[in-house]
């Protein structure tokens, strides 16, 4: 016996979230055994990288992971951050996936006699494909310049922000007005906290327009079943920033200059600290006019739809500004602001450092087709516009983790046909 043999698996999944899970679900169907690595517990960022009053900005109804459908009585609601906990819960149970948690992935490398080396934590083991399920959401960004701001100045990431209670007494700068940022500012305001906002080139929705949820005109309409091959921007909107709006208290709209006349002070983009001053893009009210235009564009492309359908609904409008900018503010003396904590919302970038595989661009970006990369046996899954623009949500996550089984299900049968061949002349 070869004590330094190691175990063997057709497929290691590498990430037990909901795209991980929802692979490994569709891998048991079909009848092939697999291994799913988690380097820390199974669907761990939903509790640990969202603040308390997080909820989704999708309705119920579009929680479909494989076989694990929304059945709560709120179809058309937004789960809360303990209702996403228990529904994602539901799916590990029913799933009853053959995952290794707290085992870090520290390297995949291909073999010479064929397949990968999966080295981990825990030791190595070998597969004929790997499925990378760790999404792309890896390193918090905070820039260089936060290195040079007053020690006495709280600073979080915003996967590190829970509520405003864990913030010292004082304004909060929120930097970046994406899902995160907007909602954040928001959560803070509605906490009573004094906010500055510097806000980034993020587009926003209506959550409701013409008595409807907006993602429910989008989806009638085909736009999160649209191939990325198909979208105008092609592969280049997967650099977009989703819309801000949000589904909490039943859902709204968020609305940066309503924000405004409450006394939220919005200013352009964050660029420096002079060791006094933080300095800004005098970019605020051109910021807000291209959201403003995308929102009333959506909406615009919605009428065109229950026009060209003959559709019943109410009336149509238009948003008008409820605030312009006076003029644009390009330093805030930081000691004078009253400033006492920053909560950075400008993202997180990937690191697929740990894969030694041909498939990633200059910018660190895997390089695929609705998961497959040009080499045999490398699988994504998980990514933002993976296929389309559902592939990040928990709706379409599933029929993408379909399409890649199958791929690797095709792949394994043509294999042993070959070898099959090979034995029949031999």
């Amino acid at each position: 016996m070869n004590e330094n043999r190691i175990a063997h698996y057709p497929v290691v999944i590498v990430g037990g979230g909901q795209a991980g899970l929802s692979t490994s679900y569709h891998l048991t169907a079909a009848g092939i055994e697999h291994l799913v690595l988690e380097k820390r517990t199974a669907m761990h960022a939903w509790e640990s990288q969202r603040w308390d009053n997080f909820c989704l900005v999708t309705p119920n109804w579009q929680c479909d992971l494989p076989g694990h459908p929304y059945a709560g009585p709120d179809p058309d609601g937004f789960m809360k951050k303990d209702e996403i906990l228990a529904y994602l819960k539901g799916f590990r149970a029913k799933v009853d996936p053959p995952i290794r948690e707290g085992v870090t992935v520290r390297r995949v490398s291909r073999r010479a006699e064929g397949g990968f080396l999966v080295a981990t934590s825990a030791g190595d083991v070998s597969a004929d494909a790997v499925v990378v399920a760790s999404g792309g959401y890896h390193e918090p960004i905070v820039p260089r310049m936060a290195e040079r701001l007053p020690p006495s100045l709280v600073q979080l990431h915003s996967a590190e922000y829970r509520n405003a209670g864990q913030l010292p007494d004082g304004a909060v700068l929120v930097v970046g007005s994406g899902q995160s940022g907007a909602q954040i500012a928001e959560d803070l305001h509605l906490a009573g906290r004094k906010v500055f906002l510097a806000v980034g080139n993020a587009p926003r929705c209506a959550r409701f327009y013409r008595g409807r949820d907006v993602v429910s005109w989008l989806a009638d309409m085909g736009y999160y079943d649209m191939p990325v091959e198909q979208h105008p921007l092609r592969e280049g909107v997967r650099d977009n920033t989703n819309h801000y709006v949000t589904g909490r208290d039943g859902g709204r709209d968020i609305d940066l200059r309503r924000f405004a006349t409450e006394g939220m002070e919005l200013f352009g983009v964050l660029r420096e600290f002079d060791g006094t001053n933080l300095l800004f893009d005098t970019n605020l009210a051109e910021a807000l006019d291209d959201a403003d235009r995308t929102y009333n564009g959506i909406n615009a492309a919605i009428d065109k739809h229950i026009a060209e359908k003959g559709l019943t609904a109410p009336p149509p409008s238009v948003y008008t500004p409820v605030w312009q900018p006076e003029r644009e503010r390009p330093a805030l003396d930081l000691a004078a602001s009253g400033i006492a904590a920053i909560i950075w919302c400008i993202g997180f970038r990937p690191d697929f450092r740990w894969l030694d595989a041909p498939v990633f661009n200059g910018a660190g970006h895997p390089q695929h087709r609705r998961g497959v990369t040009a080499q045999e046996g490398i699988y994504f899954i998980g990514l933002p516009w993976l296929h389309t623009w559902g592939s990040g949500r928990f709706g379409s996550v599933g029929r993408d983790a379909a399409h890649i089984v199958a791929h690797i299900a095709e792949r394994r049968a043509n294999a042993e046909a070959a070898l099959a061949d090979r034995d029949t002349a031999a």
